[in-house]
């Protein structure tokens, strides 16, 4: 663990990072005794940060549900991030990426919930009665460590190295996934990755439910109304200005955006 001080420099050391649109050296480097819960908080200071500027929480994102990634940042369990509503830009016209260091996009299912979520003992069964419909998505994520060089620690503190949330034009009831849908992502109408809704933990509600668990330990419920980004079907692939880039679900159909 480490102190009080040390998380809001940390934390300080990303915001600056965003802000410059200059990336930083991993911070598990300079700080080698930070771990899981001093990496939320620190996620939690910048979170709260932009709440005084005026941004609203509007849900949250899961990362990690994927048996490689966890693999590769040696955890068996998926973590999480915020969503503001300044993350969610209007996907109808060109979408800016200005501002984001070294962005990427994930192909997901957004669950958005009717009625309110509160662990513990929450099942996949509980997350689809709960969901007003499902959404196609793009995830932008983006991290402020420098060349991606992120472990746990770092997209943990880093919001789970989420930016922003590109949703589809059509909603669907949440049952329409109850079988595994192949998910492809496009960018300038090349496929690029392919996966399934069955490599986010088995089910994109599996992830969900894991999620309102997790939370429902601090005593915070996922609320009515808000979005919860399920995890990535497939992997994160660079995206660059100009760029047009396309998620496309079995039966859900597409999700299209243009980067100015």
């Amino acid at each position: 663990m480490i102190d009080a001080a040390t998380r809001q420099e940390l934390a300080g050391r990303l915001w600056d990072a965003r802000t410059a649109v200059r990336p930083i050296p991993p911070l598990i480097e300079t700080e080698p005794g930070l771990e899981v819960a001093d990496s939320y908080e620190i996620q939690s200071i910048n979170i709260r940060r932009e709440i005084d500027g005026g941004a609203r929480i509007v849900g949250h994102k899961i990362g990690l549900t994927s048996p490689a990634m966890q693999q590769m940042m040696g955890v068996d369990i998926p973590d999480f991030g915020h969503l503001l509503d300044t993350m969610v830009p209007d996907t109808s016209r060109p979408v800016s990426l200005a501002g984001f260091v070294q962005p990427r996009v994930e192909v997901e299912i957004a669950y958005v919930l009717g009625s309110e979520l509160r662990g513990p003992g929450i099942t996949r069964a509980d997350v689809e009665a709960a969901a007003s419909h499902v959404l196609p998505c793009l995830e932008l994520i983006d991290s402020r460590i420098e060349n991606w060089r992120i472990g746990l620690m770092d997209t943990i503190a880093d919001n789970a190295s989420s930016a922003a949330v590109l949703l589809g034009p059509h909603e669907y009831p949440a049952d329409v996934i109850s079988e595994p849908r192949a998910a492809t992502l496009l960018i300038n109408d090349v496929v690029v990755t392919e996966g399934s809704t069955a490599d986010v933990l088995g089910h994109p509600a599996e992830a969900v439910a894991w999620l309102a668990n997790a939370l429902g330990e601090f005593g915070v419920p996922l609320e009515a109304g808000h979005i919860v980004l399920s995890g990535s079907c497939t992997r994160a692939i660079d995206v660059r200005p100009g760029d047009r880039v396309s998620a496309r679900f079995e039966g859900l159909g597409s999700v299209d955006v243009d980067f100015e």
